[in-house]
């Protein structure tokens, strides 16, 4: 019975991870026409109402009720929100401008970064293997610096940081994944309405009543981000953070093969130095991770 839960949770990590890599990865560059801006003012918008569909349908309004009554809760959410919100903007400007390979660099670098911010606020002790792999993604960061500074994939960073920081915020609170992001994406709707207003006044925009495929298009970037989440969360439930977390590197893995092969995204020496030093880092990381669990 306990093998059946932690095989059904590797499969539901697995799923989101490969999600997140490709299906993801290849739905937002197709979409690409639309221009980052709106590709992302849409996928704050239909994320928005996906998740009060999936409120409605799993009976949570007593959770969002209890939740949106507690000031200090709010305040969290409220900075999560905003971190979230330039998490996915840089995303989706990574793919939109081919530079899925930089921001693969940020999901490869990121449980690290998680690690070291954990020790710098939470006080979380840090084993051997952990430290060596922060000092590898600093020396590969600093080596860029100086050595081709243009390279520096500053999208990847970003998405590191933006990603860490607000995973450090949602530590501080014990809220559902999803109910959490739907308080986080109401704070979000009123900012991403007006643009959305401003982009249609001046005719910038692709969205079009009169086109109801594109519509539905645009439409899917909220079921895009809320499924993987889904599957993701889920799968942790069952399998436990250590497996999912070294399951979640198939992620970065296919963003990057994707960007490489399928969009032909260009690579240099130094790049390919920086990304050795990431991927050394990260095999040390997981060893120390698979010891733990």
């Amino acid at each position: 019975m306990i093998n059946n839960k932690f095989n059904k949770g590797i499969i539901l990590t697995g799923l989101g991870s490969f999600w997140w890599g490709v299906i993801g990865v290849i739905y937002f560059k197709y979409i690409s026409f639309a221009g980052h801006i709106e590709v992302v003012i849409h996928r704050s918008i239909w994320t928005t109402v996906t998740l009060i569909i999936t409120t409605l349908l799993f009976s949570k309004w007593k959770i969002f009720f209890k939740l949106i009554g507690n000031k200090k809760i709010l305040a969290v959410l409220f900075f999560s929100g905003f971190l979230i919100f330039i998490n996915w903007s840089v995303w989706i400007y990574a793919v939109t401008k081919d530079q899925i390979i930089d921001a693969s660099f940020g999901y490869f670098i990121m449980p690290i970064i998680s690690v070291f911010l954990g020790h710098i606020f939470f006080k979380e002790k840090l084993s051997i293997k952990a430290k060596l792999s922060i000092l590898l993604v600093t020396i590969s960061i600093i080596y860029l610096i100086f050595i081709d500074f243009k390279s520096i994939p500053w999208v990847g960073l970003i998405v590191a940081l933006s990603w860490s920081f607000y995973n450090l915020l949602r530590k501080k609170i014990s809220v559902d994944t999803d109910i959490g992001l739907l308080i986080e994406s109401l704070f979000i709707f009123p900012f991403v309405i007006v643009a959305f207003y401003f982009i249609t006044i001046n005719n910038f925009n692709d969205f079009d009543i009169s086109n109801p495929s594109l519509m539905f298009l645009l439409f899917l970037a909220g079921p895009m981000t809320v499924i993987p989440l889904f599957l993701y969360v889920k799968g942790v439930e069952l399998s436990g953070l250590g497996p999912a977390g070294m399951i979640f590197y198939i992620t970065p893995t296919f963003q990057f093969l994707l960007g490489y092969f399928l969009y032909n995204e260009p690579f240099n020496i130094q790049k390919l130095v920086s990304f050795i030093l990431i991927w050394i880092a990260v095999f040390i990381y997981l060893k120390d991770l698979y010891e733990i669990n």
